[in-house]
């Protein structure tokens, strides 16, 4: 770790941007981007996201950390994203790095880079970053020149299969964690890196809230499952716990994001109503790691909307949380915001609205300009019994009800996702949900009078995560996922008097394979992201860049000599005594709670909200000390015009 300014690489980088596609995304200078002084700083951050600068710009962790960093003194924060092919290899060739975005240093010379990782898919790039960098890929070929390489986001519940690459991993909550991290480190650096880097990350590992792979060992027993994982160092615990950010009104982040200049997958101001979530869907992996529940009070929200749409220009605002319409005020939060913005430009979406939280005052609010683009729902399981094995409680009279209502208020489009390859899922399942779709359009027909409606059908396969329920069940293969997706989309094209009205959208099964083997993975996996990626695996979420023959390859290459292979990690079910690779990682759900809730998903028994129907006893809140945030605060917002008569900021 240099701490010396560093040269920018930016003369020489931008004689080379008119050989590239879309070169205006490494140039920097967006609205709200901060650029310190490299001298002042005690701490430097390189915030890297490693996919495209168009999907990872609008990350809303990643701004999060930005802009917090940034406002702490003594703390410099830059950003890096994945490169396009065309641009890594002129980089290669003319012996320049990868760099940051602000000030275009070379990434190797900031003393942490911190990965936002938010898929598996996106492990190679990963690895092409590092070695763009020059950053030697493997952790234990680091010296003190180079940064320290710490992981944070869902993916990194279980980070076993980059284990080698990383120096650490954060799990759950990143504000309060980059801060302590940003004062241990600047600590050492100040005391002139005492112990070198095993002092450092001995130093990050006795925090019990740092997983540092270096100093655990794992053994496998005979059949290839794990044996035990146990630490190496006393400094090390033998479970390391997630951070949780309790009263998140007094983290009002971003206020300030960045506006991107090229075009991106979002563009509009988003404002995290609250985090968590307890409905208990036992397939989602972010709704299990982040319990418990906390809301964002109204007053915070109309805040946080004011000064994000001051500061960007944008005219959207996102309400993001994992199930949006759950607030405990979201129907006051939706109305005070429709009427301080009325007769203005800005609109209002639900990124995420549940089946039975909708209703028609809900729609009203948002469509309040007049935008009705489109709705999209979630009932994830096509069948009444795939609802309950996968606690989704909703069923076909609360979806109809809800269309019913979203037609009936003026939208005419509805985009319906549902999954598949489900644990216990039969074929039927899925052809259920053509007649499920059959039904939405000839309730919006008959509630319009018109024919000029339709419905969108959107299929992703099911990948088991680790720390949900599911963690334990074998993956559906993908030839059997594309069979039924084919099979779904021909019988939704033969019906005569709604087939037209229907649109199917399904992806092929092997992305979603080889996400499972990176996802339940363990250490030897490791040697099979770095063959793909030395095999010129790049952007492996991006259906132009996946080769599937390619993971094939190296994971018989790679897995067999040690006696497991890609079906062992993805097909196979696993039962309760085996360790699972993540078992050593605390994100507070009880292991035993969700066994019990894998034997009744199978049971077909469905397990309420804890909000509203007191403790289902999962752990998180007596394991890690904390408790369920919401509302109502009880403040109601003020309009635009009268807050600025009362001469008053926010109300």
């Amino acid at each position: 770790m240099n701490r010396a300014r560093p040269e920018s690489i930016f003369p020489a980088l931008e004689p080379l941007l008119g050989r590239v596609k879309k070169p205006v995304q490494y140039v920097g200078g967006e609205v709200n981007s901060v650029v310190q002084d490299w001298d002042t700083a005690r701490v430097h951050w390189c915030l890297a996201y490693p996919d495209a600068y168009e999907v990872g710009q609008p990350n809303q962790g990643l701004a999060i950390l930005y802009e917090l960093l940034n406002e702490r003194d003594g703390i410099l924060a830059e950003r890096t994203y994945a490169v396009w092919p065309d641009l890594a290899a002129l980089l290669r060739d003319h012996h320049l790095p990868q760099f940051s975005l602000e000030s275009h240093y070379p990434v190797r010379a900031f003393d942490l880079l911190g990965v936002s990782l938010s898929t598996e898919l996106g492990y190679t790039n990963l690895l092409e970053l590092l070695d763009l960098a020059g950053i030697p890929l493997h952790s234990a070929d680091r010296t003190d020149a180079d940064p320290l390489v710490i992981v944070g986001g869902h993916v990194a519940t279980n980070p076993e299969p980059i284990a080698d690459f990383i120096d650490a991993a954060v799990l759950g909550d990143g504000e309060q964690a980059v801060l302590d991290l940003s004062a241990l480190v600047g600590d050492w650096l100040d005391a002139g890196k005492p112990g070198g880097r095993d002092g450092i990350l001995t130093t990050l590992a006795q925090t019990g809230r740092v997983y540092v792979p270096q100093f655990y060992d794992v053994t496998y027993a005979a059949d290839g499952a794990i044996a035990a994982v146990c630490p190496t160092v006393p400094e090390a615990p033998a479970r390391v716990q997630k951070y949780v950010l309790t009263n998140l009104d007094a983290w009002p982040y971003p206020r300030r994001p960045l506006v991107p200049v090229a075009e991106t997958v979002h563009e509009r101001y988003s404002v995290e109503i609250f985090r968590g979530c307890t409905r208990g869907c036992r397939f989602c992996q972010a709704g299990m790691i982040t319990r418990p529940v906390r809301e964002r009070s109204l007053a915070a929200i109309g805040a946080m909307v004011d000064d994000g749409l001051e500061a960007t220009g944008l005219e959207e605002v996102g309400l993001l949380s994992l199930s949006s319409a759950d607030h405990t005020e979201i129907r006051e939060i939706a109305h005070g915001l429709a009427d301080r913005y009325a007769g203005t430009n800005v609109s209002l979406s639900l990124p995420s609205t549940r089946v039975d939280a909708f209703n028609v005052d809900l729609a009203n609010e948002l469509a309040r300009n007049g935008r009705r683009s489109g709705l999209t729902f979630a009932p994830e399981g096509g069948s009444e019994r795939m609802r309950r094995v996968i606690n989704k409680n909703v069923d076909e009279a609360d979806l109809l009800a809800t269309v019913e209502t979203a037609f009936a208020a003026g939208w005419r489009q509805v985009k319906l996702y549902f999954m598949c390859g489900l644990p216990t899922e039969q074929d039927e399942d899925v052809l259920a949900i053509a007649d499920l779709a059959c039904r939405v359009i000839e309730t919006g027909r008959r509630v319009t009078g018109s024919r000029d409606v339709g419905c969108t059908i959107s299929i992703g396969g099911f990948v088991p995560k680790p720390h949900t329920p599911f963690q334990w069940a074998a993956q559906a293969p993908a030839e059997v996922v594309d069979r039924r997706e084919r099979a779904l989309k021909d019988l939704v094209r033969s019906n005569r008097r709604y087939g037209r009205a229907i649109g199917v959208r399904y992806h092929d099964g092997k992305p979603g394979l080889i996400e499972g083997l990176l996802a339940r993975g363990d250490r030897r996996v490791g040697r099979v992201i770095e063959a793909v990626w030395r095999d010129g695996g790049r952007f492996d979420g991006w259906s132009e860049f996946f080769d599937f023959d390619r993971w094939v390859r190296a994971c018989a290459a790679e897995l067999g000599p040690l006696g497991v292979g890609l079906d062992w990690y993805t097909v196979r079910e696993r039962d309760w005594a085996e360790v699972l690779p993540w078992d050593h990682l605390d994100v507070g759900v009880d292991r035993d709670w969700l066994w019990d809730d894998w034997l009744e998903a199978r049971g077909q028994v469905t397990v309420p909200d804890c909000r509203w129907a007191g403790c289902a006893d999962c752990g998180v809140c007596d394991g890690l000390g904390v408790d369920i945030e919401i509302g109502p605060s009880g403040r109601p917002l003020v309009p635009v015009t009268l807050r600025r008569k009362l001469g008053v900021a926010h109300v």
